[in-house]
């Protein structure tokens, strides 16, 4: 069991490492992945996150998200990143925002 901000953490550093296996194994099966304020959803389950996200650390393996500022309110966490390394050479900022149960991140949006 962790909490939720062992749980995005974990995440995060899975990600910056470009462990695939770590990094999915954070997320639940049902993971929803949604744009913030719309709810338009952008990925639908975890062979689905998987697959985005492997193709996304092939094309940028330099790529690092630096952790600016985390928010936590009971089961909510808020991160706000700063992303580097991308192959296009853009820099760009990240909030994204993770509901968490005992075991695993559910629900996932990124501010638009």
């Amino acid at each position: 069991m962790y909490t939720p901000e062992q749980l995005a953490q974990k995440q995060l550093d899975a990600y910056n490492r470009q462990d695939i296996d770590e990094f999915v194994s954070v997320y639940a099966d049902d993971i929803v992945v949604m744009d913030f304020p719309s709810n338009n959803i952008t990925l639908l389950g975890k062979e689905e996150f998987r697959t985005r996200y492997h193709n996304l650390f092939l094309q940028n393996p330099n790529q690092h998200a630096e952790l600016k500022h985390r928010l936590v309110k009971g089961n909510i966490v808020i991160d706000h990143e700063y992303v580097t390394g991308r192959e296009n050479g853009i820099n760009t900022e990240a909030i994204a925002m993770y509901e968490v149960n005992h075991t695993h991140i559910r629900r996932v949006w990124f501010v638009k």
